[in-house]
């Protein structure tokens, strides 16, 4: 029943990762749509998540939040689908998985905001500095076809559009490595069929928004 995974989101959001996750699963969900300023800090969804963000999943009335713990969760809830790690692939897909939501992530919007740790400052937040971060992201991608391995995982959707968005908005420098990568995964049929859901929903609200 679609009532069973109830997913929270709007369409330029980060929600796209995790509506790239759902149709990788191939799950049955209901998608709910929340507005930035309004409904996304209502009481309604601030029940679901406290801090007002999207996106997040309610499975069988449990709630996940953050993208990638909705990646992993997914993965591991419909095995059937095949994303989860085996014993072989579960060292660099947890690894990497956390590696692009942790230090990656955290270089990438200091950068964006003009911040340069000191070199004091870098051994305490953990990531270094920006160049080191995605150095080693690089070579993560450089070592397989995809991040885990040989084949495709729920990793792969994290780690993938942090290097998509990355390289298409500037926050990631376009080298081959993070080029080739993402070439893989967006030829995939459930990163088209997301992106075209969440795109007519996009321009769906847009169009709701122009006057009469």
């Amino acid at each position: 029943m679609a009532d069973e995974l109830i997913f929270y989101t709007h369409p330029q959001s980060r929600g796209r990762i995790a509506r790239w996750a759902l149709e990788e699963v191939g799950a049955a969900y209901e998608t709910q749509v929340v507005e930035y300023g309004t409904t996304m800090k209502g009481e309604d969804y601030l029940g679901i998540n406290p801090m007002g963000k999207v996106p997040a999943i309610v499975h069988k009335g449990r709630v996940v939040t953050e993208c990638a713990a909705i990646c992993a969760y997914l993965a591991e809830a419909f095995p059937e689908a095949g994303l989860a790690p085996t014993a072989e692939e579960r060292a660099d897909y947890y690894r990497w998985l956390f590696f692009a939501a942790g230090p990656v992530e955290q270089a990438v919007t200091n950068n964006f905001a003009k911040f340069e740790p000191s070199a004091d400052q870098g051994r305490m937040f953990g990531y270094g500095n920006y160049d080191l971060a995605v150095d080693v992201l690089e070579k993560a991608v450089s070592a397989h076809p995809y991040i885990a391995g040989d084949r495709f995982t729920a990793a792969d959707i994290y780690v993938g559009s942090a290097v998509g968005w990355g390289t298409m908005f500037g926050t990631l420098p376009k080298r081959d490595a993070f080029l080739d990568y993402f070439s893989r995964l967006s030829s995939r049929e459930a990163y088209q069929r997301a992106g075209a859901k969440d795109d007519a929903l996009a321009a769906e609200l847009e169009a709701a928004k122009a006057p009469a």
